[in-house]
């Protein structure tokens, strides 16, 4: 999927082979010429910064990925940070959720650095998920074809999360130089946007190495970046509702709403012989969700489209999200929460969606 970026020749010396360590890893390449006396010279500036106090534990590098200019700043993240479980987590949910939106293309997300940087993924990603056409070239191959892309694509990105007042922490030059930091924070927003229905591994942070080049020397620093916040701020930061309302300044009317919820779902499930005493946990396998719906809509739903005894997580998911289609396909709009929100017992996105039916059948009998 990815095409390979332009590099500077790289010098395969001996005396380099030795010296590898953590910088080649900075996310990267300037395309420029370099006499080798002064790769020579930075390559032994990258060597010196690596043994100064606080230095993470070197790694690979290659000569031509540590030419700075003055003052200019490179980034990365600590390797011990990339061993971390939720921070793996985070970057397996976003792959898998790509791959998923982009079955029917046939692209195949394996590397978020090498698949995403030349916009080529991310443009079809967001025509996706946005349902509209970007005026981009299809292929493009050279560096700056693909960052004319990447500028349209970012462009777009850009119009859609103004408005919700999102910290834009990404830019061409970063996304082409491959810097994993800046792919995760535009990928976590527009999971957020698009409400994309899967679950983020909350608080996610990770220790991120700046490099500096000043005064003719790199100098390294360590900065704690946050990727993730908790689950609540991520899905309702920007669009708070009466629910949120309710459970902030008014948690003595909340036993009155769910009593009519209540009342309204059993009007309808008794018919099945049904009864439900507690809305936080039985609707979270999806069952209660996907029955109501056929009675409300007056049909059957056949019981291979759905598990009638859920046992794993999966499977309540599969449920839950499979009554969020019924509900579209009666006319309704998709439901603010996520399958995971409703199976994880969360009471808030459970009573947002029985009032989005009980708004609209409930003058059903």
């Amino acid at each position: 999927m990815s095409v390979t970026p332009i590099r500077s020749p790289t010098l395969h010396s001996q005396k380099m082979r030795k010296d590898e360590s953590f910088l080649g890893k900075l996310g990267g390449t300037l395309v420029r010429k370099k006499k080798a006396r002064e790769v020579s010279d930075l390559q032994e500036e990258g060597k010196n910064a690596i043994n100064a106090p606080m230095s993470p534990t070197p790694i690979d590098i290659h000569p031509e990925d540590i030419l700075l200019e003055e003052n200019e700043e490179r980034t990365m993240i600590d390797p011990n940070s990339k061993e971390d479980a939720k921070f793996k987590e985070l970057v397996k949910v976003l792959i898998d959720w790509i791959n998923e939106v982009l079955v029917e293309e046939r692209i195949i997300v394996k590397n978020l650095e090498e698949d995403l940087y030349d916009g080529q993924v991310l443009q079809k990603l967001l025509e996706k998920l946005g349902d509209h056409k970007l005026n981009v070239a299809e292929v493009t191959q050279s560096e700056i074809g693909q960052k004319q892309k990447l500028q349209t694509v970012l462009e777009a990105v850009q119009d859609l999360l103004r408005p919700q007042g999102w910290a834009i922490k990404w830019n061409v030059d970063s996304i082409h130089g491959k810097n994993l930091i800046a792919i995760l924070h535009l990928l976590v927003a527009l999971t957020v946007h698009f409400r994309a229905g899967i679950r983020l591994p909350e608080l996610v942070s990770v220790q991120v190495i700046v490099v500096k080049k000043r005064e003719g020397l790199l100098q390294t620093s360590h900065v704690t970046e946050e990727l993730t916040s908790s689950a609540e701020m991520m899905m309702g930061k920007f669009e708070r509702d009466a629910f949120d309302t309710l459970f902030d300044h008014a948690p003595d009317k909340l036993s009155v709403v769910k009593k009519s919820l209540i009342t309204f779902v059993n009007k309808h499930l008794n018919k099945l012989n049904l009864e439900v005493t507690e809305l936080e946990t039985q609707f979270a396998d999806g069952v209660y969700l996907v029955l109501l719906m056929g009675m409300l809509e007056d049909y059957f739903v056949p019981l291979h489209h759905f598990y009638l005894t859920p046992e794993e997580f999966e499977q309540r998911v599969h449920n839950v999200a499979f009554s969020f289609d019924l509900m579209q396909d009666a006319g309704l709009k998709k439901p603010k929460a996520r399958p995971e929100d409703i199976v994880t017992l969360d009471l808030k996105s459970t009573l947002r969606v029985l009032y989005n039916l009980f708004t609209k059948y409930k003058h059903i009998d």
